[in-house]
C-alpha cells in the first residue's frame, strides 16, 4: 500500500492501471483499499486465501462466544458492516463469517441472517419479529439498511462493528439497535449492560479511524451542551470524499504511533479545556451571583430601615380604645368626620369611578400616612377593564395594601382597609426582608470562594499543550520526510514492501527469492520481523504470536 501510494502503480493492487481520472483519485483509492485489506485480504482479490487472524476469523470467533454464554436465553448479536455487504452469487465477508459459524461453531444456518435478504417491508418486519422472539440470533447488515428503523433489541447482547463508519451519528445509529429501552435480556441476565465489540488491525487506518470519529463526536456533544472548551477540531486528514493525505497514510501504515499518541493529546486536552471552560463559565456564574445577592441586600437593608421608620411614626402617633385595639380616625377628601358609614360608602363610590390612569392619586389620610387609590387598566377580548386599588404610604414612601389592594363593600370592613394595611404588612414586610438578608447572607461566602479561586489543572494543561508542540514539530519533520519518499520511483535497498507475483497454486510451498539485506534484517531483529511473500507462510517455529488484529 505504501508502494502504491508512493508510485500509483496499481497493478500492485492486482488491478490494470489507473487512468487518468483515477490517478486524481489516488490517495482515495489508497484509503479504500487498506479498509479492504483491513477486513480480509480476499475482498482486493480472490488469489489471497483465508487467515486465521483477519477480523472475519475473529469475528465469527467472538459471535460464537456470546452465542454460546447466552444460548439459554437465545440472546441475539448485530454484525454491522459497511464493506463487504451480503452479495448472492459473489464472495463477501457476510457470507464468510456465516460459513465459519455454521461450519466451524456448529450454529444452525437458520439462525443467522443478512438484513439485505429481506426484499419487502414485510419480509423485513418478520426478520425483526424472529430477532426479537430469538428465532434469528446473529444480524448482519450495512449502516444504512440495519441501522435505523430496526426495534430488534429485546434479546440483543451485543454489537459487532467490522469498520468504523463516517459520522459519529452512524456509529450512535448502529449501537442503539441494541443499547435502548426494551432490551429485556441484557436487563434480566447482562447486568443492563450490551457489549460493544471494535475490531481494528494493527498498522492500519482502523485505530486512527476510530479515534478521529470520537474527536468528531465529542466536539458535537460539546457544542450541543454548549460546553465547548475550543472554537474549531482538527478532523485529522481523512475523510470519505477525497480520502487520506499521503504523508500520514505513509505514517500510519508503517506504524508510525505518533499521529495516534497527537490524537490521545487531543483528546486529553479537549477534555481539560472543556473543564477550564466549564469552570471560568461557573466561576463568571457566581461573580454574577454574587454581585446580585450583594445588591438586594444593600437594598433589603434600604427598605428595612424605612419600613423601621413607619413602624415607628405610626407607633407613636397610633390611638388605641380601651381594649388595646386601634382607633381608625381616618379622613378622606370632601368627607366631614370620620363615620365608618359615611367613609365606607365614599370608598366604594370611588373605588367604581375613579380614573387615574395609572397614577396613585392621594384621596386622604390617617395618622399622617397618605391614603392612595390607583386605576389598573386591563385588555380583555378588546376590551379595557379598569380595577381600582387601595394602598396607603408614610415618610418610608412605601406602599402598603390589604387585600391586594381590593376595597370591601362592607362599608366597615372598607372603612377599616388602611388600618389593616398599616397594622398587618408593615411588620410582615419586615421579617420577610430580615429572612430574606439572613439566607443571601449565608450564600456571600461560598460564592466569594468560588470567585476567588483558581483553576487547579491549568498546570497539566499547559504541560499536555507543550507536549502536543513538541510532538506536532516531530510529526511534521516525519512527514516531511515521507513526503520527500513521494517523487522517488524506485525502492530503496531496505525496501520491505515488494511486489509479488501471484501464488503459484501447484508449487505452494516454494519460497520467494528475499533479497540478503532483506535477510540482514530479520535475523538482527530477534524474531521481531518475519519476511514472507504473498501465498507463502513464515517459519512455523517461530515463537511470534500475531498481534495484528485488536479486538
Amino acid at each position: 500500500m505504501v508502494q502504491f501510494a508512493k508510485t500509483g502503480d496499481a497493478t500492485l493492487l492486482y488491478r490494470a492501471p489507473l487512468n487518468e481520472r483515477e490517478e486524481k483519485a489516488k490517495m482515495l483509492i489508497a484509503t479504500d483499499y487498506a479498509r479492504k485489506m483491513s477486513l480480509d485480504m480476499r475482498m482486493v482479490d480472490s488469489r489471497f486465501e483465508d487467515h486465521i487472524d483477519n477480523k472475519v476469523s475473529h469475528c465469527a470467533r467472538m459471535i460464537n462466544g456470546y452465542y454460546r454464554k447466552y444460548n439459554g436465553h437465545r440472546g441475539t448479536q448485530f454484525v454491522f458492516s459497511d464493506l463487504g455487504t451480503y452479495k448472492p452469487g459473489e464472495w463477501n465477508a457476510y457470507s464468510e463469517i456465516k460459513h465459519k459459524l455454521v461450519e466451524n461453531h456448529g450454529i444452525p444456518s437458520h439462525e443467522i441472517r443478512f438484513i439485505q435478504e429481506a426484499k419487502t417491508e414485510k419480509a423485513r418486519k418478520m426478520m425483526i419479529a424472529d430477532m426479537n422472539n430469538g428465532r434469528i440470533r446473529v444480524m448482519f447488515g450495512s449502516t444504512e439498511m440495519l441501522g435505523t428503523g430496526v426495534n430488534a433489541q429485546k434479546r440483543a447482547v451485543a454489537v459487532h462493528h467490522l469498520d468504523c463508519p463516517w459520522r459519529p451519528s452512524d456509529l450512535e445509529q448502529r449501537d442503539g439497535r441494541a443499547i435502548r429501552k426494551g432490551n429485556e435480556t441484557a436487563k434480566t441476565v447482562a447486568g443492563n449492560q450490551v457489549d460493544v465489540i471494535l475490531y481494528a488491525v494493527e498498522k492500519s487506518l482502523d485505530a486512527y479511524k476510530f479515534g478521529l470519529l470520537h474527536n468528531k463526536q465529542l466536539f458535537i456533544r460539546q457544542l450541543k451542551n454548549n460546553n465547548l472548551g475550543c472554537r474549531t477540531i482538527d478532523e485529522g486528514a481523512m475523510d470519505e470524499k477525497s480520502g487520506m493525505n499521503f504523508s500520514e497514510y505513509v505514517a500510519i501504515l508503517s506504524g508510525n504511533t505518533e499521529l495516534l499518541e497527537k490524537a490521545r493529546l487531543e483528546k486529553r486536552i479537549a477534555a481539560l479545556e472543556s473543564e477550564r471552560q466549564a469552570f471560568v463559565r461557573g466561576k463568571s456564574s457566581s461573580r454574577y451571583k454574587l454581585e446580585n445577592i450583594t445588591q438586594t441586600v444593600e437594598r433589603n437593608k434600604g427598605l428595612l430601615e424605612r419600613i423601621s421608620k413607619d413602624m415607628e411614626n405610626f407607633k407613636f402617633r397610633a390611638q388605641t380604645k380601651e381594649d388595646g385595639s386601634y382607633r381608625n380616625p381616618v379622613q378622606l377628601d370632601g368627607v366631614a368626620g370620620s363615620d365608618f358609614k359615611v367613609i365606607g360608602k365614599k370608598l366604594n363610590e370611588i373605588a367604581s369611578t375613579a380614573k387615574t390612569h395609572g397614577a396613585h392619586e392621594p384621596i386622604g389620610n390617617l395618622y399622617g400616612f397618605t391614603l392612595y387609590v390607583k386605576s389598573e387598566t386591563t385588555n380583555k377580548d378588546g376590551l379595557d377593564f379598569i380595577q381600582n386599588r387601595f394602598s396607603v404610604r408614610g415618610d418610608g414612601e412605601i406602599f402598603y395594601q390589604y387585600n391586594n389592594g381590593q376595597m370591601a363593600v362592607d362599608p366597615k370592613l372598607a372603612s377599616q382597609n388602611f388600618l389593616h394595611a398599616l397594622v398587618e404588612n408593615m411588620p410582615r414586610l419586615l421579617e420577610q426582608y430580615i429572612a430574606d438578608n439572613e439566607k443571601l447572607s449565608n450564600d456571600i461566602p461560598v460564592l466569594k470562594e468560588v470567585v476567588e479561586s483558581t483553576w487547579r489543572k491549568e498546570p497539566e494543561l499547559a504541560e499536555l499543550k507543550s507536549e502536543m508542540v513538541k510532538l506536532e514539530r516531530k510529526i511534521q519533520q516525519s512527514l516531511k520526510s515521507t513526503d520527500e519518499m513521494k517523487g522517488e520511483t524506485s525502492a530503496p535497498v531496505n525496501e520491505t514492501v515488494s511486489k509479488l507475483p501471484p501464488p503459484e497454486k501447484n508449487n505452494p510451498e516454494k519460497s520467494p527469492k528475499i533479497p540478503e539485506r532483506l535477510q540482514e534484517i530479520a535475523e538482527a531483529s530477534g524474531g521481531r520481523i518475519i519476511i514472507a511473500g504473498i501465498g507463502h507462510s513464515a517459519k512455523q517455529d517461530n515463537p511470534i504470536v500475531s498481534k495484528s488484529l485488536k479486538v
